[in-house]
């Protein structure tokens, strides 16, 4: 069982992403829609008929194209779109037969769903998988009556949109369904496009959907009780709960009230018993009735205006917009001040104020819903926190939810008011346990399930950091970083400092680790599971010697991090750099410097020093000359500006590449780097990768390096003027595009030269330096501390 090609059933939104997350993951595919009744102005303009290929392709075809304008985008690169081939059902509908898996995304209604699998289940060839994305129809009702050697290979892929960049993808077997199908399609799900998978059981909108949607109801309802407005529910039910900036209404904004509704309305017709729960307040369908669905229609509850304010807000009292107002509670004000997601949330709830009364009776529901629904929908806790958490991006699932508030407090404080406890957490309390989780002494999760605590199953892709520390993997470390073993030889250098940035604690380790590495591994990762792989060098300690004019000190500490990457790049051992996320200039230095790149398929990686008025110093700009000469043939006299140009505009214009694929247009990757989909699977990808290159390795030995001279430089310095008389950029900018040309074509030797590494990093740093020493630098260094974005002065 292989998958290799994949035909898309539909072209719309959701279809026509997840054919572009397929292409990301070097997947092609089949993207199949209808053929249109009526020609359009421009095609009946060009003469064509419905009969032309291209007119009965349109529908696809346009979807298609529409992925290069989302925004965010979909395809990693702009370029994988060539990989998505567009078609029509009625002509291609033969060709399912050339494809390994189909999924079908129309529109959710049973009948269509149901004819479109009888033409299905007559074109695939045996043993090929379909399967539907449907947000939550019944499977069971999609193939009745279809033969079982169709069955046996059909279930539910529910992917969440967008698809590349939202975890969840929620499996549901069929009625037929063979286990080694669900298998493999869980670990193409995980491993091939970096999926969290968790398996649902064939229930009104599965797990996500079905948790979120009893939220919403309340929500509406506790809203109106007591009189609160859209930005009061927002700030209740954002970052404050343990939820996302978009919170409750900017989420349905996002996902379109009509598409809201529609899941509301799934779950209230296909359970009869919860109907009641999930009727909808008459706002929401007069807002439906104007055409206000949010984004996609430029306007919902929020509104984008012309005004100082940017956006305007609806008042759902007079269904009119105005200005966003300033919200303001006590329990909000508190919770923002506590430690921890869990302390936060306590402080929230427990307040004697209007908004801990709205954030408790919003919560409430879901913890008793949850509770109640787990067996009925779920295989047990993990998989419904774990929907929550990847498919709606909470930070705790709810029975992790329960857990932060304490399960015997909120038990004792719902029977109080009157409500009846679920029968898992009677069940739980009556053991004398305290939790629905915990841990071994090992450190490993365990969950509750049918009266006993079990281990929870962790992916032999993963590996994590933080349990090392409690297992004795350390092997030394300091304030800033750690050397971790990873078994098998090989061995992690963590960084942990504040942000990830490059502090002298992060460069002593570096030395330190390869030393290590160097007499007992068989090679090294530079990974870490923070938010982001590095930032950076620390900006506040490299202004603060500016101003004080410590130049002996800021000298030796660039000249500690050049040498700290060149001895990355000529280490004995193998050494694998794992980024991920922001990968920003120091960060971005050390990759360059490494003998492979693990990268994960979201890394956003740059030089950006010229946004804080600098160029890059650790080894970055010498790079970027060594690579720019490799696309120069030994022996061929060319001039090479071009080959300069690009590698200049990326640190001169501050590029940060949008995922792992960009990186390597823009110079970051090499031809052999690689990336992973899945962003848990990153260290130990790279693990494998360092011991692949440790049976044949031989380490980098120091080399000339030919210089590009006053010519390329002169065409580089040209270009910056006619950016600046086209007001492009400032004056200043100009003035660091010059003092980057200089250092990155070497200086003022000759054009052809061949001079020493050395040689290169001596001018950065020298260019670094001097730059610290003008007045607009500063400024620039300090506008970035302060408001966290450039300053172009």
């Amino acid at each position: 069982m292989q998958i290799y090609k994949v035909a898309v059933i539909g072209s719309g939104v959701m279809g026509s992403t997840i054919a572009a997350h397929l292409a990301n993951a070097g997947i092609p595919s089949l993207l199949l829609d209808i053929v249109p009744s009526t020609l359009s102005a421009k095609e009946e303009a060009a003469g064509l008929t419905l009969e032309d290929k291209k007119v009965r392709n349109s529908i696809a075809e346009q979807n298609k194209a529409k992925l290069l304008k989302m925004n965010p985008a979909p395809l990693l690169i702009p370029e994988f779109a060539e990989r998505i081939e567009a078609g029509n059902i009625s002509d291609d509908l033969g060709r399912l037969s050339e494809v390994d898996w189909v999924i079908e995304v129309v529109v959710e209604r049973l009948d269509v769903k149901k004819d479109l699998f009888k033409k299905i289940a007559a074109v695939v060839r045996p043993g090929t998988i379909v399967t539907s994305n449907t947000s939550g129809i019944s499977l069971k009702a999609m193939v009745e009556g279809l033969p079982e050697s169709f069955t046996r290979y059909f279930c539910g892929t529910h992917f969440f949109n967008p698809p590349r960049y939202m975890k969840l993808l929620e499996i549901i077997p069929g009625p037929n369904t063979e286990p080694p199908v669900i298998a493999y399609l869980k670990e193409f799900g995980e491993r091939v496009l970096g999926k969290g998978v968790v398996m649902c059981k064939d229930t009104p909108n599965f797990i996500a959907n079905r948790i979120g949607a009893i939220g919403s109801p309340v929500l509406l309802k506790e809203m109106l009780r007591l009189g609160l407005t859209v930005e009061e529910v927002d700030a209740l039910t954002g970052p404050a709960m343990g939820r996302p900036k978009s919170a409750s209404f900017r989420l349905i904004d996002l996902v379109g009230l009509d598409v809201f509704i529609h899941s509301n309305n799934n779950v209230a017709n296909g359970v009869p018993e919860e109907k009641n729960d999930f009727v909808l307040p008459e706002f929401i369908f007069t807002m439906q009735k104007n055409g206000w669905l949010g984004d996609k229609t430029k306007q919902g509850f929020y509104k984008k205006s012309r005004g100082p304010q940017g956006k305007e807000v609806l008042d759902i009292k007079t269904m009119t917009y105005g200005p966003p107002k300033k919200v303001s509670f006590p329990c909000l004000d508190k919770a923002k001040a506590a430690r921890n997601l869990s302390e936060k949330l306590r402080t929230l709830v427990s307040g004697d104020d209007v908004g801990s009364e709205f954030a408790w009776n919003v919560l409430k529901p879901t913890l008793l819903y949850a509770a109640n629904l787990v067996k009925d929908i779920a295989e047990d806790i993990t998989g419904i926190d774990e929907g929550m958490r990847w498919g709606y991006n909470w930070e705790m699932g709810p029975f992790e939810l329960w857990d932060a508030l304490g399960v015997k407090v909120t038990a004792d404080r719902i029977v109080a008011e009157g409500g009846k406890l679920p029968v898992i957490v009677e069940e739980l309390l009556s053991k004398g346990y305290e939790s629905f989780y915990g841990k071994t002494e090992a450190g490993e999760t365990t969950y509750y399930d049918n009266g006993v605590y079990r281990q929870k199953a962790v992916s032999s892709y993963s590996f994590f950091l933080k349990d090392a520390y409690k297992t004795g993997k350390v092997i030394m470390g300091n304030a800033g970083a750690s050397l971790i073993d990873l078994n098998d030889g090989v061995a992690c250098l963590e960084f942990h400092s504040p942000n990830n940035s490059i502090t002298t604690d992060v460069v002593e380790m570096i030395y330190k680790s390869l030393e290590e590495v160097e007499k007992n591994y068989a090679g090294m990762v530079i990974g870490n599971q923070g938010k982001n792989f590095c930032v950076g060098a620390n900006l506040v300690d490299i202004l603060r010697e500016a101003e004080k004019g410590n130049w002996s000190d800021l000298d030796q500490g660039i000249r500690q991090l050049q040498n700290a990457t060149m001895a990355l790049k000529f280490a004995k051992k193998p050494v694998v750099a794992a980024p991920f996320g922001m990968t920003l200039g120091g960060g971005a230095e050390i990759c360059l410097h490494s003998h492979a790149i693990q990268a994960s398929s979201e890394t956003y990686i740059g030089l950006v020093e010229v946004g804080v008025g600098l160029i890059p110093a650790g080894g970055g700009t010498k790079e970027m000359a060594v690579r720019a000469m490799e696309g120069v043939l030994p022996g061929v006299q060319v001039i090479p500006d071009y080959f300069f140009g690009k590698r200049f505009e990326v640190i001169a214009m501050a590029q940060v590449s949008t995922s792992a694929e960009k990186a390597r247009q823009l110079g970051f990757l090499r031809d052999h780097d690689r990336y992973s989909m899945n962003p848990e699977h990153i260290l130990m990808d790279a693990k494998a990768r360092v011991i692949d290159l440790a049976l044949n390795f031989r380490s980098n030995l120091p080399t000339k390096v030919r210089i590009a001279g006053s010519g390329v430089r002169g065409t580089l310095e040209l270009a910056m003027y006619g950016m600046l008389e086209g007001r492009y950029i400032s004056e200043y900018d100009r003035h660091l595009g010059n003092k980057l040309a200089y250092a990155i074509t070497g200086g003022d030797r000759p054009a052809g030269m061949l001079v020493d590494e050395q040689y290169l990093l001596d001018l950065e740093r020298e260019a670094f330096l001097s730059l610290l020493g003008e007045a607009k630098t500063l400024e620039r260094i300090r506008h970035m501390l302060t408001k966290g974005k450039p300053l172009r002065n």
